[in-house]
């Protein structure tokens, strides 16, 4: 009968010592959205326009407002203006944009493909708050007004899987 009580408190006392190991090797997530850089509007039928200056000159500049930060991936959707506002940052970081359908939105796959990295995503003025919001697993945050580019939502995720998120205004 010792030798079961002495069991018990060694496995009480050391259970939770491996729980808290295993959780200190598990890394956070970080998820960044931003809306595209602002795109040509000169022609009205062109579905998939490239960025203004104005929008190269912004895309350099979220590049340089996330110079401190190392993404593992940068995510975009397939459309011109998108890719060109996610290409500095991805180049800066060596990584290759990985594509994705804004109308397949899928919250609980994209934090299961990226446990534990840094992640840009590249959008539009209603997807990317959509994304946020799958993410999320709640709908806290509406559709980007388009004439703002210039939204940044950090998403965090800590080991526990205590989800954090800010939305900040980069002008």
């Amino acid at each position: 009968m010792k030798s079961y009580f002495i069991l018990f408190f060694a496995l009480v006392f050391t259970l939770p010592s491996f729980a808290q190991n295993a959780e200190a090797t598990a890394e956070t997530s970080t998820f960044y959205f931003i809306r595209h850089a602002e795109k040509d509007r000169s022609d009205a039928s062109n579905k998939n326009p490239n960025l203004t200056q104005a929008g190269v000159l912004r895309a350099a500049k979220w590049s340089l407002a996330l110079k401190n930060v190392k993404f593992d991936a940068v995510y975009s959707t397939d459309y011109n203006r998108t890719l060109q506002t996610a290409q500095p940052t991805a180049e800066k970081n060596g990584v290759k944009i990985t594509s994705y359908d804004p109308r397949e939105l899928d919250g609980k796959a994209f934090l299961e493909a990226n446990t534990g990295k840094t992640v840009l995503v590249v959008g539009h003025s209603n997807t990317t708050p959509a994304f946020v919001n799958s993410v999320l697993g709640t709908k806290k945050h509406p559709n980007i007004d388009d004439n703002n580019n210039a939204n940044l939502y950090i998403v965090t995720i800590s080991p526990s899987g205590e989800m954090s998120d800010v939305l900040l205004v980069v002008d």
